[in-house]
């Protein structure tokens, strides 16, 4: 069942959006060539201390029974989300995606950018550019009396156009005072398919996109997701609510 949030509600997600966004910024502004991404990891925990708000990820399970390790997730090239920061240090030319969330006031904000640790190839660079932009589509459709559908046939219809290919086996979700709730948002679909899109709905959009195949697996380290045939891919996701005064990007970086 999807859960409709109260007027009051969202202002308190509202409210964690901002810090959420203003934490995230200042992140990606560390990311560099040279620095592990264990070094992001502990510029985030001061962040997270300073801002007075708690980590969204850390101890968190899912479907793993292992509790995950830290405040985010840092995916190198191949891999696609959930890879736990480690001593890895960051080349030029790498593509990291970093995943991000807190939990303020009892409820929880996430959201995802695509990044180039310096000088990037033309490919990465429009990969990063189309995957940024489905998120940009997908936002526009997630509107009162749309469906679900529409945004996924949205995100696949136009990142197919460019050539790449979206991710089918992980999806955006709803989001308050649980990370994951329902409902499953697709990144592929059919156009007036899947549940209405209504009033009060809290939800993060995430378009995975891949150069090659869109196929994954499971990373070595028990937690991530990396593709199969190994081809370079990106992430990009948001927290949105369907407010009276219509779709709100509660996450946005200005």
């Amino acid at each position: 069942m999807i859960k409709i949030k109260t007027q009051k509600e969202i202002e308190i997600m509202r409210e964690g959006g901002k810090i959420c966004a203003k934490i995230f910024e200042k992140i990606l502004k560390e990311v560099r060539p040279g620095i592990t991404t264990f070094y992001l990891e502990e510029k985030t925990k001061e962040l997270i201390k300073k801002a007075k708000v708690k980590c969204a990820f850390l101890g968190y399970k899912g479907d793993n029974e292992k509790p995950y390790p830290a405040c985010l997730c840092t995916s190198l090239n191949e891999e696609l989300v959930h890879v736990p920061p480690s001593e890895r240090v960051l080349k030029e030319g790498d593509v990291l995606k970093i995943d991000f969330g807190i939990f303020w006031e009892s409820f929880y904000l996430d959201m995802a950018r695509t990044v180039g640790v310096g000088k990037i190839s033309f490919e990465a660079q429009r990969l990063i550019r189309v995957t940024k932009k489905a998120l940009k589509l997908a936002i526009k459709k997630a509107k009162v009396q749309n469906t679900f559908g529409d945004i996924g046939n949205t995100i696949q219809r136009y990142v197919e156009s460019q050539g790449f290919n979206v991710i089918r086996d992980l999806c955006g979700h709803g989001i308050g005072r649980a990370l994951h709730e329902e409902p499953k948002i697709l990144n592929f679909g059919k156009r007036e398919t899947g549940k209405e899109i209504k009033e009060g709905m809290v939800f993060c959009i995430e378009p995975m996109v891949s150069c090659g195949d869109w196929k994954v697996e499971n990373t070595k380290d028990g937690f991530g997701y990396k593709m199969k045939d190994n081809s370079l891919c990106a992430h990009f996701e948001d927290t949105v609510a369907i407010t009276k005064r219509g779709t709100e990007v509660l996450t946005k970086i200005d």
